[in-house]
């Protein structure tokens, strides 16, 4: 084994002596910048940095980083040089993100980004930034997020079952939509070759332009200069993710009558939209999307029981998709309250991905594929979704009410009033103003939906009275619609 490389097991113990198995393929993973290595490699040698810690090595890893996360950055700086154990902890860099996360409205001059949050915190240049060796510290929680930060994510996006791939369509209907595909995800292939903001904006374009544009990353608001900066030269294990719903009227867009005085629009598919009936008091629709590769979303479902699509303008993505149904309430390695306000999952998408891709991909209704550059795919209503990006990528995503899903936003609105999200803070009442617009405009249709969202929400409470009943006599199996696998909002 070369000095130049550690190799890891995708579990809790990273063994010195064997290599990164991810489903099939064998991986080397790069040595530590600082040396650090796996905990399980304590066994290895009879030298280990934490004895040099005084009272801090009786603390287990996770309350240490839990303190650290307490301390300022001159005391972060104090700690971290009295030995070279809590110099390895004080230097890890989500600790100094946060630090800087919270700096960020300070009237402190900002500081180039030069590849580290430390370094960025500090306003360090890499000529002067020094690496300590800490080859006889051993740590998970230190070693777990370089490990993730260099999975190799086409290990993941490759040898897609027949079964689980995501069908791809040169072109629908609205009708068809409606009648056929509007519950299952696709990808449209020739959709979006017209749209201006296809033809031009490459990074080259976009920094041209909008380079002093300040746009929404996570908690941070950097110009877009500053942020591609960032996307070029970070080792994160999550990395920050341009994700702006101002982007429209920051950059100047159009969105004409016509096409052809348009930025982009919706294809004809997606052209249904009843939230359109609020006018500017519609919930945020739409979002600017920009990441390197590694950055995206962990599983989660679209807002307010919307329907959206994803067009990929440069780069491409990797989704996996389930659908809610009574025997599979969420995806393997994600867990949800009873109501579904809390969503418990791992830390980061790629520790999803090396703890649970495998079981997921064998699991009935998994649905995934690769969505590339000039396409569009479709997420259903109530259907979660994983995203990562393969590569540096732009995308403009937007949500939708087609009348398909219309019942299921009415339940939303009306039953999950601390769930709704994106509304103006001063409209008091979302459903009932949505219902008003709704009777108003579509009186036969909102009355339709109103009648379904009332029926389904009546037969799920009784189902779940009969099953209360049924469980305390024992040996009852609980299913809301028999054997029949029904999605639920």
């Amino acid at each position: 084994m070369s000095d130049s490389s550690i190799p890891a097991l995708p579990n809790s113990r990273f063994s010195s002596n064997e290599s990164l198995e991810l489903e099939g393929s064998t991986t080397l993973i790069p040595k530590h910048p600082s040396g650090i290595r796996p905990l399980g490699n304590q066994f290895l040698t009879t030298i280990n940095a934490k004895i040099y810690a005084g009272n801090f090595r009786k603390l287990p890893e996770v309350l240490l980083v839990t303190l650290l996360e307490s301390l300022n950055s001159i005391t972060l700086l104090k700690l971290g040089s009295t030995c070279k154990y809590l110099h390895a902890f004080c230097r890890l860099d989500s600790l100094w993100r946060t630090l800087y996360t919270r700096s960020q409205n300070s009237n402190e001059t900002d500081s180039a980004w030069s590849g580290t949050w430390r370094s960025k915190y500090l306003n360090l240049k890499n000529e002067v930034e020094s690496i300590i060796n800490c080859n006889y510290v051993f740590s998970d929680i230190l070693y777990r997020p370089f490990l993730c930060s260099q999975l190799p994510l086409q290990v993941y996006a490759s040898n897609i079952p027949e079964a689980n791939s995501i069908s791809r369509l040169k072109d629908i209907s609205l009708s068809e939509f409606t009648n056929k595909w509007g519950h299952k995800p696709f990808i449209l292939t020739n959709q979006m070759q017209d749209w201006p903001v296809y033809k031009y904006w490459d990074n080259e374009f976009l920094l041209k332009q909008y380079h002093h544009v300040k746009f929404r990353a996570e908690g941070l608001k950097w110009r877009l200069d500053e942020y591609f900066e960032y996307m070029k030269n970070n080792c994160d294990e999550s990395p920050l993710y341009l994700f702006d719903k101002d982007f429209f009227e920051k950059m100047d867009l159009n969105s004409g009558e016509s096409k052809f005085s348009s930025s982009y629009w919706s294809p004809e598919c997606f052209e249904e939209d009843f939230f359109t009936v609020l006018g500017n008091q519609r919930p945020d629709f739409r979002w600017l999307i920009v990441g390197p590769e590694r950055s995206g979303s962990t599983f989660h479902k679209d807002p307010n029981a919307t329907s959206a699509w994803n067009a990929v303008i440069r780069g491409s993505k990797y989704w996996i998709m389930f659908p809610t149904t009574n025997s599979r309430p969420s995806p393997p390695g994600v867990y949800v309250s009873k109501d579904e306000s809390e969503v418990t999952s791992p830390l980061s998408i790629a520790e999803w991905l090396i703890g649970f891709h495998a079981e997921a991909r064998r699991t009935t209704g998994c649905i995934e594929g690769i969505c590339r550059e000039g396409e569009i795919l479709h997420v259903p209503s109530g259907w979660w979704h994983l995203v990562v990006n393969l590569e540096t990528t732009t995308a403009i995503t937007q949500n939708f009410v087609p009348r398909i899903h219309l019942a299921k936003v009415v339940r939303f609105l009306e039953h999950k009033s601390d769930q709704i999200s994106g509304f103006k803070k001063d409209l008091k009442s979302p459903f009932r103003t949505f219902t008003d617009k709704m009777l108003a405009l579509h009186p036969d249709l909102m009355r339709q939906a109103l009648n379904d969202s009332r029926e389904s929400l009546f037969k799920k409470r009784k189902l779940v009275s009969e099953f209360d009943e049924k469980d305390k006599a024992g040996g009852f199996t609980f299913s809301f619609f028999g054997d029949k696998e029904e999605e639920l909002l």
